[in-house]
């Protein structure tokens, strides 16, 4: 496994989907009821990476989008938020982007998705292969990446090429059921790409389909670790998080806030908790931080708009209180 040390470089290789958001407005109106929506740059890897790009880090985006209006949209947000394009290829054809029209709501909150012959899952291997991986401090994917082909033979080669420039890899279960045609084949593929990172994070869903078994989450979440894995944060939503590294178990809390709608939390998380690695905090630290984005993110509009800044964490923080871990 990988020294983790590298994450202090602060340059992110980021596989996965970029996508348009259109959210219900103003805040709180029902999808049948709204008249007007507002724009967002969405996909969890593009949002990560804007998340990284916010708390001061560098992050190159790998992945596909389609060749027309809303994959020029994505293409311009990704340049907004400072994401390194120059790997997000095009892709003709019928080919279309991921598109996600949402609610901004607390509770009940509806969310109809588009991803039929996405472009995402275009990519392929030679997207990856002629990468410059000695130029990063770590490469992440998140698991919408390994749902199709050929997508999925991509990642794994992209997987391959970083191991053999020692980066270390990081990977967000991000478990999406309409991706997959089964979930046992998500648990196959997922414990596959889990075996060869150093670092991966999910909930508790997700570790249960991993495992096979919900009950069993926890434990599969423990065996990674004892495989190899450096961290492993298995997330529990407000019950908090049990983070697993090689030293021991740690159990944390969650910070609160003025929830408006819960989606981008785990992104968020992901962005906080890596730009803490990369800022040269512990592990503990970095949990926190990751905790305080996801926080931030669910109070606010979209996610990639919603991802904050280190300082933006920080002053969170300095008013806020973490709860006792349950």
């Amino acid at each position: 496994m990988a020294n983790l040390g590298q994450l202090e470089g602060g340059s992110f290789l980021v596989i996965g989907r970029a996508g348009m958001d259109l959210y219900a407005d103003p805040p709180g109106t029902r999808l049948e009821d709204a008249t007007q929506f507002t724009a967002a740059l969405g996909g969890s890897s593009a949002n990560i990476a804007a998340g990284l790009c916010r708390q001061g880090c560098d992050a190159a985006l790998v992945t596909r989008v389609s060749d027309d209006a809303v994959g020029r949209f994505c293409l311009a947000q990704l340049d907004a938020y400072g994401v390194d394009r120059r790997f997000v290829a095009v892709e003709g054809g019928e080919a279309r982007n991921s598109l996600a029209i949402v609610e901004t709501r607390a509770t009940d909150t509806q969310a109809v998705l588009y991803r039929h012959r996405a472009a995402d899952f275009e990519m392929v291997e030679a997207d990856v292969t002629a990468l410059s991986y000695h130029a990063y401090s770590a490469l992440i994917t998140t698991g919408t990446v390994l749902a199709a082909q050929p997508s999925r033979d991509a990642c794994f080669a992209a997987f391959d090429q970083a191991c053999a420039a020692g980066l270390p890899l990081v990977f967000d279960v991000d478990y999406r059921p309409y991706s997959w045609t089964s979930q046992e084949e998500a648990a196959e593929v997922y414990a596959r790409a889990a075996a060869l990172c150093d670092i991966v994070i999910g909930n508790d869903v997700e570790f249960g389909v991993m495992a096979g078994d919900h009950d069993a989450g926890l434990e599969t979440a423990r065996a990674l670790v004892a495989g190899g894995a450096r961290v492993v944060v298995y997330k529990m939503g407000e019950k908090g998080a049990v983070t697993i590294t090689p030293e021991g178990e740690m159990r944390t809390g969650i910070y609160r806030s003025q929830a408006i709608k819960p989606t981008g939390a785990g992104d968020g998380f992901m962005a906080g908790f890596l730009a803490g690695l990369a800022d040269g905090h512990d592990v503990a630290e970095a949990v926190a931080r990751g905790s305080a984005a996801a926080a931030l993110v669910v109070s606010r509009v979209g996610c990639a708009p919603a991802m904050p800044t280190a300082a933006e964490i920080d002053r969170f923080r300095a008013t806020t209180e973490m709860t006792p871990p349950a």
